[in-house]
């Protein structure tokens, strides 16, 4: 199987191309390697590539960033899939694109369904929102809501880095006491982008995040617990941190759909255990 990653040196892409490198010939390209924005270098690459799979791992994910510089995240995160999904059309490729939490308002008080009308409070939201929309219109598309995401450290560091650094050290824990999520192990994520293409899973939106929901200051709970070392929180509110860009409040996303398909996420605690281990 050919497949061809983009943003394949960020968190998620670095993941997918260790899932996908020792059994199938792996494209991998960051956006030094391709634009997303220059839709006639997207078709072309795609073209010479004549990929059985295109996973997209590109976004602009600056949360806050994106409320001054709409046009560039639009670019990236709406348009630049709009390009793929037209590439993948023309040579018939399957695409796979992952979207966010960020999609909804964050008013709900249970875990969102795929069923769930999206209402995006920022520019990140509304151009990750509309780019589900562009990889949809490919017949052979999947799109993986994903949230929170931990892994192997890369050149940006997560709240989940900033966590486990903190703890070990002995140092103050800055994290939300108001905000519940679903965290997504990118492995997890890798393996079952993998089952979702092995399995021929029906095109479509699907949630694809750990299973269960917890606030940040339980994951820095569960961290301390896991690690043995004491916890020192510093609590924060949505409110008290006055971010640019508006955060939902409660996120966590339900995979009932993605099991329903064959394909069940481990518990969250279960993935922050596994991951621990896996970085010492």
């Amino acid at each position: 199987m050919r497949v061809l990653v983009t943003g394949a040196r960020g968190r998620l892409g670095s993941e997918i191309v260790r899932e996908f490198s020792p059994d199938c010939d792996v494209h991998p390209l960051d956006r030094q390697a391709l634009d997303l924005t220059d839709c006639r270098a997207v078709q072309q690459r795609v073209g010479e590539i004549h990929p059985d799979v295109i996973i997209n791992c590109a976004a602009f994910n600056d949360v806050d960033g994106a409320q001054d510089r709409v046009v560039e995240a639009l670019g990236v995160n709406a348009f630049g899939v709009l390009a793929l999904s037209q590439a993948a059309q023309g040579v018939g490729s399957r695409l796979i694109h992952y979207s966010t939490d960020f999609v909804f308002d964050g008013e709900a008080d249970a875990p969102y369904t795929e069923a769930d009308s999206p209402s995006p409070r920022s520019s990140y939201g509304l151009s990750k929102l509309l780019g589900e929309w562009f990889a949809l219109e490919a017949v052979q598309a999947y799109v993986l809501r994903v949230e929170s995401l931990f892994g192997h450290v890369t050149e940006r560091r997560g709240s989940l880095d900033a966590i486990l650094l903190n703890v070990r050290g002995g140092l103050d824990v800055p994290v939300f006491v108001d905000r519940t999520v679903s965290p997504s192990y990118t492995v997890d994520v890798a393996k079952a982008t993998r089952a979702v293409i092995e399995r021929n899973v029906a095109p479509g939106l699907y949630h694809c995040v750990n299973s269960g929901a917890v606030t940040w200051k339980g994951i820095a709970e569960e961290v301390a617990r896991l690690l043995d070392r004491p916890l020192r929180i510093k609590p924060l509110t949505l409110e008290s941190a006055r971010l640019k860009a508006p955060r939902p409040r409660y996120c966590a996303l339900s995979n009932a759909k993605l099991a329903a398909a064959g394909i069940v996420m481990p518990d969250w605690k279960d993935a922050l255990a596994r991951y621990l281990r896996s970085s010492g």
